[in-house]
């Protein structure tokens, strides 16, 4: 589809929202402004405040005693901040890698995350939505509009955040009725990807004390981000039970990729029967689907310069191109989840969230519950470049959680929180791989193509109690110390239903591996904060944070591993340590200026990787990791130029392993360190004692400039424009120097035209603007790499998680 085909699609809905404000009730245009306590400046007034909620209690984010950053409902629609990963590319610090695996993206937050390969490992950067704890890497495919502001903490938050929460939380609210009409069109078509979009919102009271809004949104991709350039390959099967051979094509996989179709949509449902009782009901649906489930798989370096499996295909870093092939028809029409073998990847979620707010007056009582189900299946070519390596993927998750709290605001120096939470949860996977050119006519319904299958699920319980004391034993002095108990449960298995008799060398068929786990934990918060002035805060934090261990769901149970269960079975992940910070507010509220110091030490990083000699997925522990770094950021609003905002972020963060003997990448020789004999399960070791972890920079920092005036009485204009700067770091968590990524600069700008009154408002929205293509994650592509732990080791080449390429679009946003 051209752009102007596109352009057409929108105008037309514009003109339909347009058409449609003749027929709207009239309401006051600005009856719903931006969220008081999230508008981050008032043109004239300097800084305003900013209120969070990341202890739990609404507190200005300059007197929070925490590392913490916020993103305003101004910034959001500016910006176009809309998913865990657009969040991530607007916040230095934080990175998002989409994968196609395992548990479908690495969060990391200071370069501490968990590895994407193994969908058994809950992340270390937690997710928060309304309230509702998430821990599942596949949060990225959930949409998020309508919001009402965005938090990201950084550093272990357990205390306050359930459990799993030892690098960060990212926490999203959105948008609740309000006391009066409002109703939002947005409608936008962003160029590269050929992507038209479209978005609609109804807030109105239903009665004195009932409130309900609406949100939906919709988009379709004609295009994509990424382009596939592999031939037609040709892919040749053996019968196991016959000899028989048969020889098939493997059609090109779409060439513009993603393709990408959402829609999401929320019902929310508030109501205030009295001054002192809240109670909010919020029902959520996302459907998602794209043509390819690694659309940013590529090949971005390779030992000798070129694919091992393609070898006329140049590894390359710069140019947005992937190589992926559909299976066969003919091999699809007998495989479970492959469809017509076009490649592709299906996401299907609904969650109900119920928050419930007592006012007593001094004492506040809150309990949020949470219930959520979501599918994901795909069919994926894993290679991630040309060659015939395919796998089709089910998996689904259910749960069910509730916290439920107490906090007081006595007047007197004494104040309490205190709390439950409880979660339920099950998961259950299966995937089929196929490879090797694996055929059995014998083989049961289902099964006739595939290598090897896969079966596992586990079942979750936790439950988990939290306080703490605030103490302001002077009058410029508060003391605050709690603890958080959790005991967890994990029954889970693992097993190979089905292996291709010619295969069972490598892959062991119906034995079960299982795991009956308990795990208990403290985790115990002191803080010391100090205010001199309204307009100072000093404090100083001794933090602690835990991530149950588990079962890896994903792994591979090899035969030729020597210890098969240590392959799936992994311990908790746990951190500790301290941090230091100063908020002020200067000039006259004109400056805000921000620094934060810490160390942390994380004990049992928890690390996935895929092991060539054995051909297994191992999920291990790494030995301890220290992070210690500075964080500076301001932000100046000068009252002489109302409207004008300057902002800026430098932060220095080393995050190196303490004591680690791990895996050796695949290829790695005995010149790059990885000597002879092979170690414990069976696998050459290295000693990565300090190297860094993946993705971990040393260096990052922002720089942005946002302006709002007037060009006329009639017309009002804004002007944003933001840099964001990372220094180079390594993409895999082993070491290979292959993954390097160097530094980069990105650049996202903005230009809105509106009528004062805010009713109309037409945005051009640019990101990445440098157009620079970097890679958050990498793993070494499988059946590549060679001579592990010898002289002649050759190194497998580096499949990264690439992002986003320049992206321009149009959007229109009418109030009525």
């Amino acid at each position: 589809m051209s752009h102007l085909h596109g352009i057409t699609l929108a105008t037309v809905s514009l003109a339909a929202l347009m058409a449609g404000s003749a027929q709207a009730q009239t309401a006051d245009p600005t009856s719903a402004p931006l969220a008081p306590a999230a508008e981050a400046t008032t043109a004239g007034t300097g800084i305003e405040d900013i209120v969070v909620t990341a202890r739990r209690r609404d507190k200005s984010l300059q007197t929070i005693p925490v590392a913490i950053s916020a993103i305003t409902p101004q910034q959001i629609q500016q910006r176009d901040i809309t998913s865990i990963e657009k969040i991530a590319a607007t916040t230095p610090q934080f990175t998002v890698g989409r994968a196609s695996s395992g548990s479908g993206a690495q969060l990391s937050m200071r370069g501490i995350g968990s590895n994407s390969t193994s969908i058994g490992i809950e992340q270390s950067v937690a997710t928060v939505v309304d309230g509702a704890y998430s821990g599942f890497g596949r949060i990225i495919y959930e949409g998020f509009f309508d919001l009402d502001r965005i938090e990201i903490l950084r550093g272990p938050q357990a205390l306050f955040f359930g459990k799993n929460a030892t690098a960060g939380v990212v926490s999203i609210n959105t948008a609740n009725p309000g006391d009066k009409l409002e109703v939002i069109g947005r409608t936008g078509y962003e160029f590269k990807s050929e992507t038209i979009y479209a978005e609609g919102v109804i807030s109105t009271p239903l009665t004195d004390t009932l409130g309900v809004r609406v949100a939906l949104r919709g988009s379709k991709m004609f295009g994509g981000y990424y382009r596939n350039e592999s031939p037609v390959i040709p892919y040749a099967t053996t019968d196991v039970a016959t000899g028989a051979t048969t020889n098939y094509t493997a059609p090109v996989a779409a060439r513009e990729q993603p393709g990408e179709k959402e829609f999401l949509g929320r019902i929310t449902l508030q109501w205030k029967p009295t001054g002192q009782l809240t109670a909010t009901l919020k029902a959520n649906i996302d459907r998602n689907r794209v043509n390819n489930n690694s659309w940013n798989y590529v090949n971005f370096a390779c030992a000798n310069g070129f694919s091992t499996l393609s070898p006329t295909v140049p590894c390359r870093d710069d140019n947005f191109v992937v190589h992926q092939n559909d299976l066969p028809a003919e091999i699809a029409s007998q495989t479970p989840f492959a469809g017509d073998g076009d490649l592709y990847n299906r996401y299907r979620s609904w969650n109900l969230i119920g928050n419930i707010d007592y006012d007593f007056g001094d004492v506040k009582l809150t309990s949020t519950t949470f219930y959520n189900e979501n599918t994901n299946s795909w069919n994926c070519n894993c290679a991630y470049q040309t060659g015939p390596i395919w796998a089709t993927e089910r998996s689904t998750w259910r749960g069910f959680s509730n916290e439920t709290r107490v906090t007081t605001d006595f007047e007197g120096p004494l104040n309490l929180l205190a709390g439950v939470f409880y979660q339920n949860t099950k998961r259950v996977f299966d995937q089929n791989v196929l490879f090797a050119g694996a055929e059995n006519s014998a083989a049961p319904a289902g099964m006739r193509f595939v290598a090897y299958s896969k079966n596992s699920e586990t079942k979750g319980e936790t439950i988990s109690g939290f306080g703490q004391v605030n103490w302001k034993f002077l009058p410029r002095f508060e003391l605050a110390a709690g603890v958080r108990y959790i005991r967890e449960t994990k029954d889970s298995y693992f097993i190979q239903p089905y292996v291709n008799p010619g295969l069972t060398a490598l892959f062991v068929q119906g034995v079960a591996v299982n795991a009956d786990q308990t795990f208990t934990n403290w985790s115990p918060e002191v803080t010391l904060a100090y205010k001199p002035t309204e307009d100072v805060n000093l404090y100083a934090a001794y933090k602690t944070a835990y991530k149950s261990g588990g079962l890896s769901n994903s792994g591979i149970y090899s035969a030729l591993s020597t210890d098969p269960a240590a392959d799936f079975i992994f311990e908790p992940e746990k951190a500790k340590g301290v941090e230091a910070g100063i908020k002020t507010t200067l000039l006259d509220r004109q400056l805000r200026f921000n620094t934060t110091l810490y160390r942390f030490k994380y004990t049992n990083l928890q690390v996935d990787f895929f092991n060539s000699p054995t051909f297994a997925f191992l999920t291990i522990n790494a030995g301890s990791v220290i992070t210690k770094g500075i964080e500076t950021e301001f932000e100046y609003a000068p009252r002489a130029v109302p409207g004008l905002v300057f902002n800026a972020s430098v932060n220095y963060n080393k995050a190196r392993f303490r004591s680690f003997t791990g895996p050796c990448y695949s290829g790695q020789s005995t010149q790059l360190g990885c000597p002879s004999p092979t170690g414990p399960g069976g696998f050459p070791q290295q000693d990565l004692s300090g190297r860094p972890p993946a993705v971990a920079p040393e260096w990052t920092g922002t720089l942005g400039i946002s302006y709002d005036g007037s060009l006329s009485e009639a017309i009002d204009f804004g002007f944003n424009a933001n840099a964001r700067y990372s220094d180079n770091y390594l993409a895999s968590s082993l070491g290979n120097p292959l993954s390097a990524v160097g530094s980069y600069v990105t650049l996202d700008a903005g230009f809105q035209l509106r009528t004062p009154d805010r009713r109309y408002e037409l945005a051009l929205i640019g990101k990445n603007l440098t157009n620079r293509q970097y890679f958050l994650g990498a793993q070494d592509a499988p059946a590549t790499g060679s001579g592990t732990g010898t002289p002649a080791g050759i190194s497998a080449d580096q499949s990264g998680y690439g992002t986003l390429p320049r992206t321009v679009q149009l959007q229109l946003t009418v109030r009525y």
